[in-house]
């Protein structure tokens, strides 16, 4: 009978989530859409880890780390991952990265685009999330396997 150690647990959690910007998302000049974009979606991926580990949506607590790299367009596609890399009795850091993997080509047609043969990475950050106590203490609780189940 296996059983995986709190390490290897966390290693193996992850999120992510693909979404195509759309034209309402231009915010600047030059059709760009606004960072904060990004950030939802890394917003949303935490909540996701956070609620895989302890069962609880938890609170953000920081960026750090924020890197944006690359311009995101009305139409491209964004590809967001998270995972989880550390693990205090109240306190979850993700690392996120965000890669645009079709890039619209609007100079082509209104409605073209091109699939990146490398994905393009747009933005990677850290994140701090703090879950309640209640939850906490219940995460670092043994997990029974299948058989003890």
């Amino acid at each position: 009978m296996e059983t995986s150690t709190r390490d290897e647990r966390e290693a193996q959690t992850t999120a992510f989530l693909r979404v195509r910007v759309g034209q309402e998302e231009a915010h600047y000049g030059g059709n760009l859409v606004d960072g904060a974009r990004i950030l939802r979606l890394f917003g949303d991926l935490v909540t996701e880890i956070t609620v895989r580990t302890d069962g609880d949506e938890g609170l953000l607590a920081q960026y750090s780390d924020i890197r944006f790299t690359a311009p995101v367009r009305p139409g491209d596609y964004i590809e967001a991952r998270a995972r989880l890399v550390r693990q205090t009795r109240l306190r979850r850091v993700v690392e996120l990265e965000a890669h645009k993997v079709i890039r619209a080509s609007p100079e082509e047609a209104d409605s073209a685009g091109e699939v990146l043969d490398e994905p393009q990475l747009v933005c990677a950050a850290t994140a701090t999330t703090v879950v309640p106590h209640r939850r906490a203490h219940m995460a670092t609780a043994r997990i029974p396997t299948a058989e003890e189940a």
